[in-house]
């Protein structure tokens, strides 16, 4: 039975080895193929050479071997040849690669460049590039139109609410009040008196909370004196509830400019956010926030002196201390965000829009 067994054994051994085999000479094939198209020119050609030159040494006499040798020069030239042909022939795959990088980094205006040296058909593959990424641009625009006609809408809705809420709601509650606060002027009843002015303190907290929230869902400070004054406000706001310094920094070469209302509004988000977030969550002393302007770019920075904390954690965390809401936002208008944060080394937002685009909006 031993013997048997270890008959199987070898004959299962046998079996196997030709896989192996398989698998080894497929490696080697894949391995030739990624080979670089000049190594296989280079490689043909050796071989043509070292053929015709074996070939040559045993059928002609042992005195004609100059003929060899100018055979052995004509196929190097040719190799030569050979390998300048398609270093010339794979110049303009260079320009392509160059060009997919440049998109990549985030520049959509590169375009692959005509080359002198590049044939028909290399031609047609860099004009469909081209068109490719003229397309991928005219998207991007119409894109960053629809984006802006969406926030517009939407800060429009927020602003007829907070109108609502301030013209109707909160006029509603103060005529309540007085009601209230007249009927416990003229009762007589002490208890009935208590009740009223239990009555009162109730609507004034919620017509406080009513005036509140219409500040919240849109300042209309924001519509009525800019960017730069609504921050201000918010800072005032914010400095009042948490006790937290808060300063706003404008510097004076960016007042002439004007922030078009939807990278203002997206400004005045992430600002807001970031605020929150540095106040709830960062335990800051100061927390300073600067906005730059200039004719083609609106910028915010708001940095704090808190605890600080790990950014890419945050962002796993969905919706990660609203940073995602933040980048969705600022991406809508084609903008930029960048969130420096450590343990220990307070945080640091930054956010900046292009203007050019959204003027023509």
């Amino acid at each position: 039975m031993a013997a048997v067994n270890l008959d199987i054994g070898s004959e299962n051994e046998f079996r196997q080895r030709p896989s192996v085999d398989a698998d080894t000479n497929s490696s080697l094939v894949r391995v030739f193929l990624r080979f670089p198209l000049w190594g296989k020119i280079a490689g043909a050609n050796l071989l043509i050479v070292l053929a015709c030159g074996a070939v040559l040494y045993r059928e002609l006499p042992s005195g004609r071997h100059e003929l060899i040798t100018a055979m052995a020069w004509a196929l190097a030239t040719g190799l030569l040849a050979n390998l300048l042909l398609v270093r010339i022939a794979l110049e303009p795959l260079r320009e392509l690669e160059a060009t997919a990088g440049r998109v990549w980094r985030g520049d959509l205006g590169a375009r692959v460049r005509p080359s002198p040296v590049a044939d028909r058909d290399m031609m047609r593959v860099g004009g469909a590039i081209n068109l490719l990424l003229d397309g991928l641009v005219q998207d991007r625009a119409q894109s960053r139109r629809l984006a802006s006609l969406v926030i517009s809408a939407q800060d429009e809705e927020r602003a007829r609410i907070a109108r609502e809420l301030h013209d109707s709601s909160a006029q509603t509650l103060t005529a309540l009040l007085l009601q209230v606060s007249a009927a416990a002027r003229d009762e007589k009843d002490p208890v009935m008196a208590a009740r009223l002015a239990e009555i009162r303190e109730i609507a004034g907290l919620a017509l406080e909370e009513v005036r509140v929230l219409s500040h919240t869902v849109h300042p209309r400070v924001l519509d009525d004196l800019g960017l730069v004054a609504a921050l201000e406000w918010l800072a005032r706001r914010t400095r009042a509830a948490s006790g937290v310094e808060i300063e706003v920094n404008a510097p004076s070469e960016s007042a002439p400019y004007t922030v078009p209302s939807a990278a203002a509004s997206v400004l005045y988000r992430v600002a807001q956010e970031a605020l929150t977030n540095a106040v709830r969550h960062g335990k800051p002393k100061l927390v300073k926030m600067t906005a730059v302007a200039s004719p083609s770019r609106a910028s915010l920075e708001v940095t704090d002196d808190g605890i600080g904390f790990d950014v890419e954690e945050a962002e796993h965390r969905r919706p990660g201390m609203g940073l995602f809401s933040m980048r969705e936002r600022v991406s809508l208008v084609d903008g930029q965000l960048e969130i420096v944060s450590s343990a220990g080394a307070g945080t640091r937002v930054m956010a900046s829009i292009p203007l050019n685009q959204l003027r023509q909006i």
